[in-house]
């Protein structure tokens, strides 16, 4: 493995998961009723349907907390991916300091995210998603011990 290859290695993966998170925020900030992206680990962590829910009357506006809590998210999940586009643009990950630092931080909320969807929404298919993110992690950081041995 060339020098590039290993450092393409490190990068890709981590562009990929800076544009997964661009891509997951941009759907809850765009869908009407973002909760039904995940209505079925949603529905069993409330223990009922969203439609009986919205039913009573002390969920007069709950839609419009509901679609407030997910705007946010949605934007700090685009917050983070631009972030990470621009660390990952500005540093080229080229030092190991760089390297380490970033490996840090996306393992700590990896694990925080692993943590609450292992505690309340363990059936959500956004845990295969984060499955996903974490594998792209681990190449990412495959090529990052790749590339320092071979400096």
């Amino acid at each position: 493995m060339t020098g590039k290859q290993a450092h393409n290695l490190v990068q890709i993966p981590l562009y990929l998961v800076a544009l997964g998170s661009i891509g997951l925020g941009l759907s809850w900030l765009m869908t009407a009723e973002p909760w039904l992206l995940d209505q079925q680990a949603n529905e069993a962590l409330l223990g009922t349907s969203f439609q009986q829910l919205f039913q009573t009357t002390s969920g007069i506006h709950l839609d419009d907390y509901l679609r407030l809590s997910y705007r946010f998210f949605g934007w700090w999940l685009v917050s983070i991916g631009f972030l990470m586009g621009v660390y990952l643009q500005v540093t080229r990950m080229g030092t190991i300091l760089a390297r380490r630092s970033f490996y840090l931080v996306l393992l700590l909320i990896l694990l925080g995210i692993y943590r609450i969807e292992s505690m309340y929404i363990a059936g959500s298919p956004f845990v295969y998603l984060t499955h996903g993110l974490t594998l792209l992690v681990l190449i990412s950081m495959y090529g990052s011990y790749r590339l320092k041995r071979l400096s």
